[in-house]
């Protein structure tokens, strides 16, 4: 059974008026700190994970190569007479 008291029916779209404002409050105040946060961490040099992972396999490639290198000379220095490390 419904009734058409307008003083219910004024209290009813109060409560939605107001629910409806709140709910915009909040998305307002949600963007307001995501758009803080992106200034806030916007100066600050991030890298990506993709750029972070390119340059941890090159770092990884040269220290291989690096490796390699140090031994070939360890074994030339250890094959020349009077060219090893106590000659030095």
């Amino acid at each position: 059974m419904q009734t058409d008291n307008p003083i219910v029916s004024d209290f009813v779209k109060l409560l939605n008026s107001a629910a409806g404002t709140l709910a915009g409050v909040g998305r307002e105040g949600r963007d307001a700190a995501r758009e803080r946060a992106r200034e806030i961490f916007g100066g600050l040099d991030f890298v990506s994970r993709e750029e972070f992972e390119a340059v941890k396999a090159l770092a990884a490639a040269a220290r291989e190569h690096a490796d390699k290198l140090e031994a070939r000379l360890a074994a030339l220095e250890a094959g020349a007479p009077g060219r090893g490390p106590a000659a030095g």
